[in-house]
């Protein structure tokens, strides 16, 4: 054998209920190592993606790595170009804490809350319309308060609160997802019934293009896609936006009847292609409609007769998480439980490693890697985050690691087809055996790890998957 060449040490089997989970590391003597990596189910709480409760839910009730909560702008944004950050700086941290990130929506306008608009603009001679919101159901009407969004003062309002929010938080490793909210009842961007008050579309036009230009990192979603020939709504489809569909499981897919054109599906549809596109690139979130909280993990006969399939929403939304309060108010059911993991495990992207082939150059101290890819999920991971490879060593000390810009995980479609990933890896000072893992850095220091649908996740050291073990 000529003493150049690397040795190939594969890795030894593990059995686990009778099922081969090991690597295999699959070669000729001489040949490139390649192991045949082993799928396995993925966790249900990986980053970005699954349901999400309302911020400190109860512990143990279903897993996932965000909170969601509102905000009143008038906590936040006390007078001209004054603001608090306090009540945003405790929320997140809080979050953060329990090693989540926040998806957050501030408000002006909320059924039953007295707290919303900033008082400087009252005081300044801003109207505010105030009356008995019906559109609560499943809940008893509500007063609410709606501003003059026609009004400058207001405007120029908005325009400087978004800018001080994107120059403070924009890309904040807190902070996962910003529904773009501040317009409509619960910042949903519509005052039904009372339609006439409504923001014009140049007040809507004022707020996206200051969120386009305040936030270039952290996703905005968008509550209504909308095309050029929208009736009520600026347009957004070719804005760099996702959206969130909060009547989600209720008024999701396309129902054939006219009155239901509002719902998800058929609003996506009519905004034109580049909007029925937009999950390729930017994510899709919302919210389960409360009346189907929880039930809609029950059988089909125990839903309510107007309940839309999660399974058929989540396939036809491509969506990335939901908040939820059904999996999250009480300790569900087994059956239930069962069932949320099953469909949640499919939302957004499910990242699976089929294989890895290493190709090692000792005369260049270099390795090329080469990873087999599948996306089993829905969409794909958006984040920028980066590929992290580290060298463990026989004593289970890692050794040396370094980043892998062309191992990134972000924007592989899921097609059903394997996307190939190279990467060349410096070897310089190795020498022996190591154990080859792979990690997705994730931004929040104690933030839940990106975890593989494979059984070689944390086989070696927590939040690594296990790629193989080469020799030099």
């Amino acid at each position: 054998m000529n003493p150049s060449l690397p040795l190939c040490l594969p890795f030894a089997t593990l059995c686990l209920a009778s099922c081969f989970l090991g690597l295999a590391a699959n070669q000729a003597a001489g040949a490139d190592p390649h192991f045949e990596l082993t799928a396995a189910p993925s966790p249900v709480d990986n980053p970005l993606k699954g349901l999400v409760p309302y911020a400190a839910p109860e512990p143990g009730r279903f897993p996932h790595s965000m909170e969601f909560s509102y905000l009143p702008l008038s906590d936040l944004m006390v007078g001209k170009d004054q603001f608090d950050w306090q009540p945003m700086e405790s929320l997140l941290d809080k979050i953060a804490s329990r090693g989540n990130q926040a998806v957050v929506r501030i408000y002006m306008e909320y059924p039953g809350h007295d707290e919303g608009i900033p008082e400087f603009l009252e005081t300044q001679g801003m109207k505010v319309h105030q009356y008995t919101n019906t559109n609560t159901a499943p809940f008893p009407p509500k007063t609410v308060r709606t501003p003059d969004y026609e009004d400058a003062g207001l405007r120029t309002a908005l325009q400087d609160f978004i800018r001080a929010f994107g120059a403070n938080y924009d890309g904040d490793p807190r902070l996962a997802y910003v529904t773009a909210g501040l317009l409509g009842t619960w910042g949903e961007w519509h005052t039904y019934p009372r339609n006439e008050l409504w923001a014009s579309k140049q007040t809507q036009q004022l707020v996206l293009d200051a969120y386009a230009a305040a936030f270039t990192d952290t996703p905005i979603l968008l509550r209504y896609p909308a095309g050029p020939d929208h009736g009520y709504q600026a347009e957004n489809a070719s804005r760099p936006f996702g959206y969130h569909d909060d009547s989600f499981s209720w008024a999701t897919i396309e129902t054939g009847r006219r009155e239901d054109d509002w719902f998800y599906m058929p609003a996506l549809k009519s905004a034109g292609s580049a909007a029925i596109d937009k999950w390729k690139t930017q994510p899709i979130g919302g919210e389960i409609r409360p009346e189907v909280w929880g039930k809609i993990f029950d059988k089909r006969t125990e839903w309510p007769p107007q309940a839309q399939s999660f399974h058929d929403c989540v396939s036809a939304t491509h969506a990335s998480w939901l908040m939820d309060t059904g999996m999250f108010r009480e300790a569900a059911s087994p059956q239930r439980f069962q069932r949320a993991e099953t469909e949640v495990r499919r939302m957004g992207y499910d990242l699976h490693l089929r294989s890895a082939t290493f190709s090692i150059d000792p005369s260049q101290s270099t390795c090329q890697l080469k990873l087999e890819l599948i996306n089993q999920g829905v969409a794909p991971f958006y984040a920028n985050w980066p590929t992290e490879i580290a060298w463990v060593d026989s004593h289970g000390s890692i050794a040396a690691r370094q980043i892998a810009p062309g191992l990134a995980m972000r924007g592989h479609l899921p097609d059903n087809a394997p996307h190939e990933l190279k990467a060349s890896l410096t070897t310089t000072g190795l020498s022996g055996d190591y154990t080859v893992l792979l990690r997705v850095v994730h931004p929040l220091t104690n933030g839940k790890p990106l975890r593989f649908a494979n059984a070689e996740q944390d086989q070696t050291q927590p939040g690594w998957i296990t790629l193989g073990k080469i020799g030099f």
